[in-house]
């Protein structure tokens, strides 16, 4: 009987090892998570953005670092176009700066902890976390979530994330619409825990002087719409298929959006001031707004009232209460938005749609 009781004693141990070697489950995945973005220090990552927004999708290199506190830097480059722009979060503010016009703004603003971005790794585990209906798969070498997506814009309803079973690095980010469609994909190519970064890092004018000299490479969509680099010498053998930044003069060139809302039209296209160096294009019907488009030219730093507002292509500037304004850059032109009664949605897409497009 002793003997009987010690085999089954030993079976049961056996059984408990065999148990706590087997595989993680949903909730404990979610405590590690918890954890791992409780004690999160510094990561660096890097990908592959896809916006379908447009009529042809759009793809974005992204390069993100993050040091514990709130230090941030994010390089989003146009891969058509080799159009850079870093947003920096450090100690005197929120910046968002555009090297190729010497150009730099900056904000009094807690992003991102007002905005989620797909590609920042605390908001993809924070909204798994916060997702009590969320659903799980366990699928090779990853670790499948879906669950609802909040990036401030109704168009954008639910998301899937991949996580490796290696460590909780991100793989891949599918973010869908009401209809089951995705509108952003974001694929990471490399992604590290524990970067070692400096402050200068994070300083305004150290990125500004760094990405205004250096040569680097330039990304660009080949005819399979894969994404290619181009070294500086084949930049400057190829210079002629280069996007050029418009002329604004009597020859203005107006770039249209393919997108309106129902029930609207276009009304009235009109140049303005002196030199016709801009052009106000004014809509009405169930919603009236102008959009004003216009050459960018330097600024010195300035600060900015108002929200930033991550577009997807790029990082806006929205203010105003009552008659509201969002303002954006893109190839060499400041574009402007105004309206009373336009939501910031729309405004979103309607700029959307106008990324991609050429001066008629």
């Amino acid at each position: 009987m002793r003997r009987i009781t010690w085999v089954l004693a030993i079976v049961m141990c056996f059984s408990i090892v065999l148990a706590g070697c087997g595989k993680k489950d949903e909730a404990g995945i979610v405590k590690d998570l918890n954890e791992v973005v409780g004690k999160l220090d510094s990561y660096e990552g890097s990908g592959v953005m896809t916006l379908h927004t447009g009529e042809t999708p759009q793809m974005y290199k992204v390069q993100v670092w993050y040091m514990n506190p709130s230090y941030y830097r994010i390089a989003l480059t146009n891969a058509q176009k080799d159009i850079t722009q870093i947003v920096l979060r450090n100690d005197q503010g929120v910046y968002v700066l555009t090297p190729s016009l010497n150009k730099s703004f900056r904000f009094q603003s807690d992003w991102p902890d007002n905005q989620g971005q797909v590609y920042l790794y605390q908001t993809l585990v924070r909204s798994i976390l916060s997702d009590n209906t969320r659903q799980f798969v366990d699928d090779k070498d990853s670790y499948v979530f879906e669950v609802a997506a909040n990036y401030n814009t109704q168009s954008l309803v639910r998301q899937k994330i991949w996580l490796s079973k290696d460590g909780y690095k991100p793989q891949q980010v599918q973010v869908s619409d009401s209809s089951a469609q995705v509108v952003v994909e974001v694929k990471f190519d490399q992604f590290e825990f524990g970067k070692k970064f400096d402050k200068k890092d994070f300083d305004m004018q150290e990125n500004l002087n760094t990405a205004a000299g250096s040569q680097g490479t330039m990304l660009e969509v080949d005819e399979n719409g894969q994404l290619v680099e181009k070294t500086a010498d084949t930049q400057t053998a190829d210079s002629g298929n280069a996007a050029s930044v418009p002329a604004l003069n009597e020859d203005f060139g107006i770039i249209l959006p393919t997108y309106s809302p129902d029930g609207v039209e276009e009304k009235a296209t009109q140049p303005v001031g002196s030199d016709r160096s801009s052009v106000m294009v004014q809509y009405d019907g169930e919603y009236q707004y102008t959009i004003l488009e216009s050459r960018s030219l330097d600024r010195a730093v300035s600060l900015q009232k108002g929200d930033m507002i991550d577009m997807g292509f790029t990082f806006g500037q929205l203010s105003g209460d009552d008659l509201q304004t969002l303002t954006w850059t893109q190839d060499g032109l400041d574009f402007q938005i105004t309206s009373a009664d336009l939501p910031v949605n729309e405004m979103v897409k309607i700029a959307a749609s106008m990324q991609d497009q050429t001066g008629k």
